[in-house]
């Protein structure tokens, strides 16, 4: 197929693979179909909506190697749900009275785009769909091909997004010094707050990978340096209950031999009891324009804290978030290798005239392929009954 024009975007919150991702595009574009023209959507759906991109010049081109050095994304974010009609007016995106979805099209016909590749989590990849299904019924004659971008991993059925190896990795960077403020005061409770509002993939990743950082290091207990003190003490996701009085009871135990506890906690552990607190006192619930709890605004770290801080026996209390630091880290290795593969079968894909989000499929035997959209969502569970999970939970004596 001849593709003559090639729009990208990138949604959403940020992710360890933006960058490289449309750096990717850019290098296969320009060794598959170089005559190809490509622009960039500046802050996702909001400059689709309002005409607004970056034309990928022959100087971009020769440069986009330099993209996989970098977090962030060169085009912009933004979080817009097209189906959201008030949202969109009211934010001035689109006119009112106007079908946010007509105009994202329109403009994609104005701009004479033939694939439009959209790099982001659920929700930018739901929009997406519902954009893709736009198309098609009023006959737009346009592919939209997506990459999967999300630090949760939590896309169904993608096996691995994009940016999540590496945002577990940066977590457990962020740990290492976090965890030294043990020594700060005596009875101290950290709290490594990680993202994560449905899915606890990356809080139990964070967990692993800071553990095997403990045990591959030499400490000398005997002046106070001791390994169970930089170790994890509990990790809460989202897909296990907490029994609060049954942890404090164990944890209060850890607090009384070696005089601190540190708990990794998943932003969505707990949340609906966070809510249902909230509500019971009478106070709105703060929400996105997609529904979902703004969790900076429930604050579930500090509520644990508050919760464990007396139980424990705490003399102090810290709680420390590492989702923007680790979001916004450049790809590792692990990442910049399915990053290639997955923006090179995009590519292909585009190239042979199909549609659908790029991954393995984990309904499909892990093929690497377009995945149909309408099978595309959100939420996918993190299995906290994985081998490896209950290794970890086992290591560091947690039920």
């Amino acid at each position: 197929m001849t593709v003559q024009t090639v729009a990208m975007l990138t949604a959403g919150g940020l992710a360890p693979c933006l960058s490289s991702a449309v750096g990717g595009l850019i290098q296969r574009y320009t060794e598959l179909a170089p005559d190809a023209r490509i622009i960039g959507y500046v802050d996702g759906y909001a400059g689709l909506l309002t005409g607004r991109s970056i034309e990928v010049t022959d100087e971009v081109r020769a440069h986009a190697d330099r993209l996989h050095d970098f977090g962030g994304s060169p085009l912009g974010n933004s979080r817009v749900k097209l189906t959201n009609v008030a949202d969109c007016v009211e934010r001035g995106l689109v006119p009112d009275g106007s079908d946010p979805l007509q105009v994202a099209a329109e403009q994609l016909q104005a701009d004479g785009v033939d694939v439009l590749h959209t790099i982001g989590g659920d929700d930018t990849n739901t929009t997406a769909a519902d954009l893709a299904a736009y198309l098609a019924r009023h006959d737009y004659g346009l592919q939209v091909v997506g990459l999967p971008k999300t630090i949760d991993n939590d896309v169904v059925p993608v096996r691995q997004s994009l940016g999540a190896w590496t945002a577990a990795e940066q977590g457990a960077i962020f740990a290492r010094n976090v965890l030294a403020e043990h020594s700060s005061n005596p009875r101290m409770l950290i709290i490594h707050e990680v993202m994560g509002r449905h899915c606890g993939w990356l809080t139990a990743e964070t967990a692993r990978r800071h553990h095997a950082w403990v045990q591959q290091q030499q400490f000398v207990p005997a002046i106070g340096n001791d390994p169970r003190r930089w170790d994890v003490h509990a990790v809460f996701v989202p897909e296990s209950h907490v029994d609060l009085d049954a942890e404090a009871e164990r944890l209060r135990a850890v607090m009384d031999e070696i005089g601190c506890v540190n708990i990794f906690l998943s932003e969505g552990a707990g949340v609906d009891d966070i809510v249902a607190q909230l509500e019971a006192q009478g106070e709105e619930v703060p929400r996105d324009p997609f529904g979902h709890v703004q969790l900076d605004k429930v604050n579930p770290g500090k509520w644990f804290g508050e919760q464990f801080a007396g139980l424990v026996g705490a003399e102090k209390v810290m709680v420390q978030k590492s989702g923007y630091f680790a979001r916004s880290a450049a790809a590792n290795s692990e990442d910049l290798a399915l990053i290639k593969e997955c923006t090179d079968h995009a590519v292909d894909v585009a190239l042979e005239g199909g549609s659908g989000l790029i991954g393995h499929d984990e309904e499909r035997g892990d093929e690497l392929r377009a995945i149909e959209f309408d099978r595309v969502a959100g939420g996918k569970a993190f299995d906290a009954d994985v081998a490896w999970f209950t290794e970890l939970r086992q290591a560091i004596g947690q039920p």
